[in-house]
Parts: structure tokens; C-alpha cells; sequence
């Protein structure tokens, strides 16, 4: 029986340096649209494998993604925009959508890649067409005032046992004027890893209403 995706691995070209990734995409029809998977401290684009998000969001027919962030996973070597904490510069993350000619992309943004997808989402929203932030940081970055004039729909998650991160940027978040919030009962800050198959059915919800 044949597979219904493929899954690569390569590495993209970001100011010099190479940046790995992992990307899936249907086999035999053209994506709906792509969706960006970034990752938290303790993580990287294997975590998405692991956890079968890539291969859910595939069989789905979209193109699927996942990199690993400057000095995590084998980008280990790559030397980062901004210190961790710290925003990077938007254009960080647009040399990537536009040198893996992703167009308009959904970014799902855990913990760390927060200071990553944040100043996309407000220096390049052209290029970001749906947002799913899971308790990132750097969200008080930001005021509500500044969170009121973004219009991206967004997908706000977050485990209830996230006391510290889930609560603080789900405050700032639910300024984003389009939004919707998945709150994921009993679990913690990684809650996607907790929870899978409800972080999957979350997720393709809300990539089903874009389409």
C-alpha cells in the first residue's frame, strides 16, 4: 500500500547559514496551504515526527514544515539572531517562509519560538495566514493596544496545568481580535504532548475553517 505523503529532510540557506527541517506534503495532490512548525527549548523538528503532527497535517493535505530553531536540534550549529528570551528580528523567520517558498503560512508557535514568530506575525502578517501560539514567551513584548490591531486568526492553546506561561500569554493573546482559544484540560506547558490526539483534533479544526 502506498504511503499517502513524504516526508524530507534538508536543510534551507538563512544568512549564510544552512538551518535543518523536516517537511511533509501529500504525495499525489497539490497542498492546500502550509503550515510552519516551530519548537520549544527542549525540542525540535523530531518532536513533530514523534508525535505524528507532520504526518497528520500531510494526510490532511496540507505541507507540513517543522525546522530546528538556531543552536537546537541538528541547527545546533547555527548561530541565532537574538539571545534566547530576546525578540529576533521578523525578518528571521520571513527568509525562511520565502526560501522554502512556503507563501502564506500558518505558524504554530510553541514556548521559546515565541521571540521567533511574534515579530513575524507584526513586522510580515502578510505572510502569516493563521496563527496557533502555544503558551510562547515574549507575549508581554507586546501591548494589548499593539495585539488589538492584528487580525490573523489565531488559535490560542494552552494545558490548564500551565500555570506560569499558559495564563500569562493566553492574557495578552485574547487581544488578537480573531481569535479562539483551546484550553487543554490536565495538561502542562508541552501540551500537545500530553494530549495528541485533542491537540490534532484541535488543530486541523482550526485548519479546516481557512481552507
Amino acid at each position: 500500500m502506498m504511503t499517502a505523503y513524504n516526508i524530507t529532510e534538508n536543510t534551507v540557506d538563512v544568512d549564510g547559514q544552512s538551518l535543518f527541517y523536516r517537511q511533509a506534503q501529500p504525495s499525489q495532490q497539490c497542498p492546500r496551504f502550509s503550515v510552519l512548525l516551530l519548537h520549544g527549548i527542549r525540542f525540535s523538528s523530531e518532536t513533530w515526527l514523534t508525535l505524528k503532527t507532520l504526518e497528520k497535517l500531510a494526510e490532511a493535505g496540507y505541507q507540513a514544515v517543522a525546522v530546528d530553531l538556531p543552536g537546537l536540534g541538528k541547527s545546533k550549529d547555527f548561530k541565532g539572531p537574538a539571545p534566547i528570551g530576546q525578540l529576533a528580528p521578523g525578518s528571521f523567520l520571513k527568509s525562511i517562509v520565502e526560501g522554502l517558498k512556503l507563501g502564506s503560512v500558518v505558524v504554530i508557535s510553541p514556548s521559546l519560538s515565541g521571540m521567533y514568530s511574534l515579530p513575524l506575525l507584526f513586522e510580515h502578517n502578510e505572510l502569516v495566514k493563521g496563527y496557533v501560539p502555544v503558551a510562547p514567551i515574549c507575549t508581554d513584548k507586546y501591548t494589548s493596544d499593539q495585539y488589538s490591531t492584528i487580525k490573523t486568526p489565531s488559535l490560542i492553546v494552552y494545558g490548564d496545568q500551565d500555570a506560569e506561561l499558559g495564563e500569562l500569554s493566553l492574557n495578552n493573546l485574547k487581544n488578537i481580535v480573531n481569535h479562539r482559544v483551546m484550553e487543554m484540560k490536565g495538561a502542562g506547558h508541552a501540551c500537545y504532548l500530553d494530549k495528541p490526539d485533542e491537540w490534532h483534533h484541535g488543530l486541523l479544526e482550526f485548519l479546516n475553517s481557512l481552507s
